[in-house]
């Protein structure tokens, strides 16, 4: 699951681009099927999100919740193809993106009325 936030006049009008984006950037480098899309979008009134002096209004926040067992170099691949592909696709500079991926053991997860350790997943976690 991906939570994004950013500033709501900013955010609203790019949210379907943007997620196609991410989507593409997770299918890409994870492997994840086309249908495995969980995003969750937060605007925010620009009183209500503080940012890093040198940002812009286009400041984006993106946390990434999954399944520990991705190397190191596949969560920097994915990280760094984000910054590529935000600059590309939605002209958003770097400097306006900031990424959290967060892990958790997949006995963590649960979906589906059974836990993530016991799901039989069309695609690999171990990448």
């Amino acid at each position: 699951m991906i939570v994004i936030y950013g500033i709501d006049y900013k955010l609203n009008p790019i949210k379907a681009q943007m997620s196609d984006t991410l989507h593409q950037c997770m299918t890409l480098v994870l492997g994840l099927p086309e249908n495995k899309r969980a995003h969750r979008f937060i605007p925010l009134d620009q009183s209500d999100f503080y940012y890093p002096e040198g940002r812009s209004d286009n400041y984006t926040v993106i946390e990434i919740n999954m399944m520990a067992g991705r190397s190191e170099e596949t969560k920097k691949q994915l990280i760094k193809m984000i910054f590529t592909q935000f600059q590309q696709q939605l002209n958003i500079q770097p400097i306006d993106v900031e990424i959290t991926i967060k892990e958790q053991p997949a006995h963590c997860w649960g979906f589906r009325g059974m836990t993530g350790d016991e799901a039989q997943l069309n695609y690999k976690i171990n990448v």
